[in-house]
Formats: structure tokens, sequence, C-alpha cells
């Protein structure tokens, strides 16, 4: 789990740079600050929850991350970034590469596992 969370950070600084490059404002660049530590939140609970379940209902805790991914970003679409007045496409974009780049390295780490 601590290298996971050491992995997600790095992952999500050098995806936040390269979300820096197209949304430029103060406004929009916390909207990405926000939203990577939202994401962050959720992928160490999800893969959390995926490491509890187990290799033995692998698919199943994995199915269960996507529906609160899913859930999440409904939420913080419909809510959330509203409330912290945050600007909507870049809060909504960066949300969903932040949950998209950190999905790919949690495959990569199931597929690695020692």
């Amino acid at each position: 789990m601590t290298r996971f969370a050491v992995l997600l950070v790095a992952l999500f600084a050098v995806t936040g740079w390269i979300l820096s490059v197209g949304f430029k404002s103060g406004p929009e660049r916390h909207a990405i600050l926000v939203s990577a530590l939202v994401a962050g939140a959720v992928q160490l609970a999800t893969f959390g929850l995926l490491q509890l379940v187990g290799a033995r209902n692998a698919l199943a805790g994995w199915g269960m991350g996507i529906v609160i991914r899913g859930t999440v970003l409904v939420l913080y679409g419909l809510f959330l970034a509203k409330m912290f007045g945050l600007p909507l496409s870049a809060a909504l974009v960066s949300f969903a590469v932040f949950l998209f780049v950190s999905m790919l390295l949690e495959s990569y780490l199931i597929s690695n596992a020692s």
C-alpha cells in the first residue's frame, strides 16, 4: 500500500503539471489540486478494498472500486466542485484524468505483485 501511495503521488504530480499547461488560471489550477486530493483519497480507498478482498475475489473488488469511482465522479461533478467553488471544466477533466491514470497504475501493480 505504501508503494502504491508513493507512486500515486509521483504520478499525480506529473499529471497535474501536464494538466496545468492547458488550465492556466489560478482557480483552474486550484481545481486541479483539489481534484488530485479527492482522486487520491478515492484511489487509496479502492486499492485498499482490492487488497482486502484479495486475489481470490479480485474481479469483484475491482468492480466495486469502479462503482465507487463512478459514484464519486458524479457526486464531485454535481455537488463537491460547486460547493468548493471550482471551475467545473478544470475540476471534472482533471478528476477524470487522475482516476484514469491511477487505475492504470493500479492495474500495473496488481499484475506485478509478488
